[in-house]
């Protein structure tokens, strides 16, 4: 409960900051500077999330080959059994 409580004081406040005071008559005005600074954080941000998807892409691939690896003896063992 005092996450939720805390999450939306969080949101009131950024909220707070982005609106202008010209259009609704309270705010920091911030709006602008937030703008400019997504514009700048966001290539980085995609950078880095491509790296993830990537590393996570050959760690998915290893595990197919070892699952593969796996079924092999597995169908290999019941073959020797049978």
């Amino acid at each position: 409960m005092k996450s939720l409580i805390i999450g939306i004081v969080i949101l009131a406040a950024a909220a707070f900051a982005v609106i202008s005071p010209d259009v609704a008559g309270f705010g920091l005005g911030w709006g602008e500077d937030v703008a400019a600074f997504l514009r700048g954080g966001l290539p980085v941000i995609a950078v880095l999330i491509g790296i993830i998807a990537v590393f996570i892409g050959i760690a998915d691939m290893k595990d197919r080959a070892e699952a593969r690896k796996e079924e092999a003896q597995a169908a290999r063992a019941e073959n020797k059994e049978a």
